[in-house]
């Protein structure tokens, strides 16, 4: 019973958002989550690392949205004065250096990566280094 109490104000705590705990304007943190078991692979081991990176990228994501904003399309089709087919898509583009991963840990069946940026910090390093588009349809180890 004491284990579902700990258990439950540790969810309570992860749900809630970062940037309302920290004073500093400058830092903004993320926080990405990833299931464990949707995760393809042999081992639970394996799976288990494929939920911690993809975890860390749904950090980069939102520490991204963040930072640049989403891109919001939003179409809606009209056939007869009828409202027919409404789809609405998001994106998100953007490059982040230098963000720090605070805390990487698994909750249940799901993988939990809290990350920072220091804006101030990233502002400085885009002064180093270019960027290169990153081809989509390259295959990888993972």
């Amino acid at each position: 019973m004491h284990r579902w109490i700990i258990l439950s104000l540790l969810l309570l705590v992860g749900c809630q958002p970062l940037t309302q705990m920290r004073n500093n304007k400058d830092i903004i943190t993320a926080v990405g989550y990833a299931s464990i078991s949707e995760q393809r692979g042999r081992t639970n081991e394996e799976k288990r690392i494929r939920a911690m990176r993809a975890s860390k990228i749904d950090a980069y994501r939102e520490l991204t949205e963040q930072v640049y904003g989403m891109r919001i399309s939003a179409r809606a089709e009209m056939d007869d004065q009828q409202l027919g087919v409404e789809s609405t898509d998001g994106a998100v583009d953007g490059i982040i250096r230098g963000a720090k991963v605070i805390s990487s840990y698994p909750v249940g069946d799901s993988y939990v990566t809290e990350m920072q940026l220091d804006l101030k910090v990233m502002d400085r390093m885009k002064k180093h280094g270019e960027v290169y588009h990153v081809p989509t349809n390259q295959e990888t180890m993972f």
